[in-house]
């Protein structure tokens, strides 16, 4: 037996209803691999706000950082939205990333066929799309110093050598597994930080991965190919805020935000959650996508628990339900399925493994 301690966060809106799904897939495959799960429950976001007046409990940062890995559904919404910013949902999770040490965050996309109709795309143009961000996420902006006044408001961007260094030894590691293509991505004609983060990357690229073939391309350009000519691309390297906006845009390639898992990985611990939001104006009703959450858990099976074949069994038995159908709202408009239907059809395909 493999003992696998998981820290569960449902977090706000419709992060407790696809944890529910992400919770029934990975005990499935649990099963499946003897592994000995233990699910730890914890608190952040406006339901810890709401609990205990602070964006995440003290003993769940502490459990977090105790366990194999942490599961997270998603933080936010209106009701908290006025709260001084050491009191938003957001605080929680940013203060988990950073004591967690999880300072890359891994976002795949990937055109299926099968939902190319669901993209605002041309078939041709999602042809081979197959792509890896690898965002930065403990530094920069997010980060920064800050302040207001009445009149005025500050947010300072700022990254250390060691960040970048990091951050893109592991973007090289991960294009060597790849097609040994590497796009790092800043706003170099602007920013310093831009051009300490370009000299930093082409420098370890250059010591430590000579075999892949690097490219700089600036942010607002990068936007742009991943419109036009997304194929291009294999992984792409971002600092922290670029790589939040640019996700967000590459998901319309896959066909929905509620397809897109992440990983986020430090030294030892690792975080997984979907890259989508927590959607409030449809919480409670029963259609969310819980698809990005249980390919995140397939991520955390891979990366965290060690068990690739595992892995390589829910992503198949994604795969599989996708191609058949029937799919959430947001990618179903007539006769769409429930989240619950969905998660389901996905567990009897792991099943059938």
């Amino acid at each position: 037996m493999t003992d696998a301690h998981v820290v569960i966060l449902p977090g706000d809106g419709i992060g407790p209803e696809v944890l529910e799904s992400a919770i029934l897939v990975l005990q499935k495959a649990a099963q499946m691999g003897s592994i000995d799960l233990r699910l730890e429950h914890g608190w952040i976001g406006g339901s810890a706000l709401d609990l205990c007046g602070e964006p995440i409990f003290p003993e769940t940062l502490q459990a977090c950082k105790e366990a194999h890995a942490v599961l997270l559904g998603a933080v936010g919404g209106p009701k908290w939205e006025n709260n001084p910013g050491h009191l938003r949902p957001e605080a929680g999770l940013l203060q988990l990333r950073k004591e967690m040490g999880v300072y890359a965050n891994l976002r795949p996309v990937v055109a299926r066929p099968a939902l190319a109709p669901f993209t605002p795309y041309r078939p041709e143009i999602l042809q081979g799309v197959d792509l890896l961000m690898v965002r930065e996420l403990t530094g920069g902006i997010y980060f920064g110093e800050k302040g207001r006044d009445p009149d005025s408001a500050f947010d300072v961007c700022r990254y250390h050598r060691h960040e970048i260094e990091r951050i893109a030894r592991v973007a090289g590691r991960l294009a060597q597994q790849r097609r040994k293509k590497l796009c790092s991505i800043d706003k170099a004609n602007v920013m310093e930080t831009s051009r300490l983060w370009r000299q930093v990357v082409t420098e370890v690229m250059e010591r430590e991965f000579p075999d892949v073939q690097l490219e700089h391309v600036l942010v607002d350009a990068a936007a742009m190919y991943l419109t036009l000519k997304p194929a291009q691309f294999d992984v792409l390297l971002t600092e922290n805020m670029f790589g939040d906006i640019l996700s967000d845009q590459a998901s319309t390639l896959a066909g929905s935000l509620g397809l897109l898992p992440s990983a986020s990985l430090g030294e030892q611990l690792g975080l997984y959650e979907p890259i989508h939001g927590s959607a409030p104006d449809i919480a409670g009703r029963g259609i969310a996508n819980p698809i990005g959450t249980i390919l995140s858990v397939a991520m955390m099976l891979r990366l965290s628990l060690h068990q690739p074949d595992l892995a390589d069994a829910v992503e198949r038995a994604v795969e599989k339900v996708l191609a058949t159908g029937p799919l959430t709202p947001d990618l179903e408009r007539y006769h769409p399925s429930h989240t619950r239907e969905l998660t389901t059809r996905v567990c009897s395909a792991l099943g059938a493994e």
